[in-house]
């Protein structure tokens, strides 16, 4: 385990694309904003058990596929995913604040 020091608006990069910042220094806690391309996937520690039984939840049911209603071309079929509690694999588009 690497264990650095760093200071209010300090960065630290993770490989070439993640960029992980000191936001706010408050009591015993520490905020931090990372930013990552969306494949990645960045996820509390708390949460992993719970990620992965959803993940292995959907791989084990095939996807239903639904012929799209009006609007849509003929054909065109949308795909069902499940999304778990608290968002996962859930991320908003453009900059968080």
């Amino acid at each position: 385990m690497l264990v650095l020091t760093r200071k209010l608006m300090e960065k630290l990069f993770i490989g070439d694309d993640i960029c992980v910042t000191v936001v706010r220094l408050e009591g015993g806690q520490v905020r931090l904003g990372i930013e990552a391309p969306r494949e990645i996937a960045v996820v509390r520690a708390e949460l992993v058990p719970e990620r992965r039984a959803i993940t292995q939840k959907a791989s084990a049911r095939p996807l239903v596929g639904i012929r799209a209603g009006a609007g849509a071309s003929a054909g065109t079929e949308i795909r069902s995913q499940s999304v778990g509690a608290h968002g996962i694999g859930n991320r908003r588009p453009g900059r968080s604040q």
